[in-house]
């Protein structure tokens, strides 16, 4: 583990005796949260997207504000369902945003998680024949990936007075390498498989669609091998990243363990998509057995990136408090060194 950061779920609503966490909440403490864990040297800050929820739904406006106020965190998605996305506009903003942030998006792009809604995107203007959307997923992302690598897209007009000519013309603006610096967010091995033939980084989800008995993080594990391999066959050259989401929570104090003691649970086995699914654990625990545990962990000691899944009701101190237990007290144990050193 050479990297970690944090994956919020973004959720805001009713807390309970009368307290309400907005949406406008919601988005302000993201940025201060960005900017906390940037002065610590933490490595990324990710948000997971859902429409029709109360969730982030549009990040590349957060994600631009957190690139202008920040320096060294790199800033994504984990992921954007692609199901609802406009391919070429998405392409424009995640190269603005690069720019902006002088290359730290770290873009986590898939078919996205089930819904609170039935066929969501269809309401945005597209269609699917498979029920699940993959087809349209897929569709959309080729023609995102075709832009963001300078092809192409539309036909020039001669007759334009801003300059004619012939020829294809590209999208605007470009940003150098973000291609390298966009994830495929699996669930599968097979998918994890197409993401290294096609070039992109892996984002191993939160669960595999698969359960056959071994552990969660054997079976992550697998699929990341499965990932590098295709990677390899495929001819790409470097090395590609990988990275893997683990609820973790250090108890360090009194509030740690009222909030966390009780919440170290085992693998679970459950139906997703009407897949048969195996989800990862929760770990908490005093910092010196988490470092022990962490390191049984196979999918987190194969990745180079693991990411903390953090309560989002608990507000911005709090989760800078659990980051910085864990930089301080775990992380260095697993191999991770600060942004601000390497």
């Amino acid at each position: 583990m050479q990297r970690f950061g944090t994956l919020s779920f973004g959720h805001y609503g009713p807390l309970g005796g009368g307290r309400q966490l907005t949406a406008g909440d919601s988005l302000h403490q993201a940025i201060d949260l960005a900017q906390g864990m940037d002065d610590l040297g933490v490595n990324g800050i990710a948000f997971r997207v859902h429409h029709f929820a109360r969730q982030q739904a549009s990040p590349m406006p957060l994600l631009a504000a957190i690139a202008a106020k920040t320096e060294r965190i790199e800033m994504g998605t984990g992921v954007i369902d692609m199901r609802y996305e406009n391919p070429l506009y998405l392409a424009e903003e995640a190269a603005a945003v690069d720019l902006i942030s002088d290359g730290r998006l770290a873009l986590g792009v898939s078919r996205g998680s089930p819904e609170t809604v039935v066929r969501g995107y269809e309401k945005f203007g597209y269609s699917a024949e498979d029920p699940r959307g993959a087809d349209l997923a897929r569709e959309h992302f080729d023609l995102f990936w075709r832009a963001i690598g300078g092809e192409g897209i539309a036909e020039r007009d001669p007759e334009s007075p801003f300059g004619g000519g012939s020829g294809l013309q590209q999208i605007e603006p470009q940003s150098e390498g973000l291609r390298s610096r966009i994830w495929w967010g699996a669930g599968s091995r097979e998918t994890a498989e197409w993401a290294g033939r096609t070039g992109l980084n892996l984002m191993s989800s939160t669960l595999v669609t698969e359960a056959d008995g071994r552990p969660f993080d054997i079976l992550q594990a697998e699929q990341i091998d499965r990932f590098r391999a295709a990677w390899k066959e495929a001819g790409h050259p470097g090395t590609p990243r990988v990275s893997v989401s683990r609820s973790v929570f250090p108890i360090t104090t009194a509030e740690d363990e009222l909030y966390f003691g009780h919440s170290q649970e085992g693998d679970g086995i459950g139906y997703i998509d009407g897949f048969r699914s195996t989800f990862g654990k929760t770990y908490a625990a005093s910092p010196d057995v988490l470092v022990e545990q962490l390191k049984q962990d196979a999918a987190v000691m194969s990745a180079d990136t693991l990411m903390l899944t953090i309560p989002s009701q608990l507000g911005v101190a709090f989760n800078l408090h659990v980051v910085e237990e864990f930089a301080k007290h775990v992380a260095p144990a697993l191999g991770w060194k600060p942004n601000t050193e390497a």
